[in-house]
């Protein structure tokens, strides 16, 4: 999970689109080029799964969000309930946290709606019961107020690499994480760049997009189906300890 990209996973469906095989065309397969992606899915997956599986109880949902939405930290820390939609099952990023203040997002493109995918339509509904009606923020200390994320990097999430054996790097790795997961089960790259609240680098997706083969969801079904089943729980936690 350490080095993967966004770029790089694009970067690398050109690489094999372009080179020589038993395709039709003479090229590499889409069919071998799916296999290979398929592996990567898997690395991928496994990765964030045991990160969220190990992590703190009290901090497992916050960085479920941020693996499987791919949301900036002050996009996650900012995030109210008024934002966080259950009839549409979508979540509203409208605003960030910057200094312990909440300030709308610079750019149009960083004001999205985010798919509540199965596990975090759940996730949040589970999080709206400890939070709710503490606080107007969806995470929040035990005074409402909203998490101070050098200070949850220092505590949870730098302890968590350590005690797992992985390679430090940064909370934003997250938001890398998610970017590889949705387009290696094959969402559109343009659909995932909106999604991502990526507007600038809309033209790269549009480049790339046609490397990808076998590309027709842009709706988020192909992820929902990858992580639905991969998200832990509590129960399941506790019965691996036992």
């Amino acid at each position: 999970m350490g080095e993967v990209t966004k770029a790089s996973i694009l970067a690398a469906r050109t690489k094999m689109a372009k080179r020589k095989g038993r395709g039709a065309s003479g090229l590499m397969a889409p069919k071998t080029i799916n296999s290979h992606m398929t592996i990567l899915r898997m690395i991928m997956t496994e990765a964030a799964e045991r990160i969220c599986k190990y992590v703190r109880e009290d901090y497992r949902i916050y960085y479920q969000l941020r693996f499987y939405t791919g949301v900036r930290t002050g996009e996650i820390d900012g995030l109210k309930w008024e934002h966080v939609d259950f009839e549409r099952q979508e979540i509203l990023v409208r605003e960030t946290l910057i200094n312990g203040e909440t300030e709308y997002t610079k750019t149009d493109g960083s004001q999205r709606e985010i798919p509540m995918f199965g596990p975090v339509y759940d996730a949040l509904k589970t999080q709206y019961e400890a939070t709710g009606k503490l606080s107007k923020f969806v995470f929040c200390n035990r005074e409402g107020k909203p998490l101070d994320h050098n200070s949850v990097t220092k505590r949870v999430w730098y302890p968590l690499l350590e005690l797992l054996k992985l390679q430090k790097r940064r909370p934003y790795q997250t938001r890398h994480t998610a970017a590889t997961l949705l387009l290696a089960s094959g969402e559109n790259p343009e659909w995932v760049a909106r999604v991502l609240g990526h507007s600038s680098t809309a033209m790269l997706f549009k480049v790339y997009s046609r490397y990808i083969p076998n590309v027709t969801r842009m709706d988020g079904s192909a992820f929902e189906r990858l992580i639905r089943n991969r998200v832990t729980t509590k129960e399941e936690v506790c019965h691996e300890v036992e």
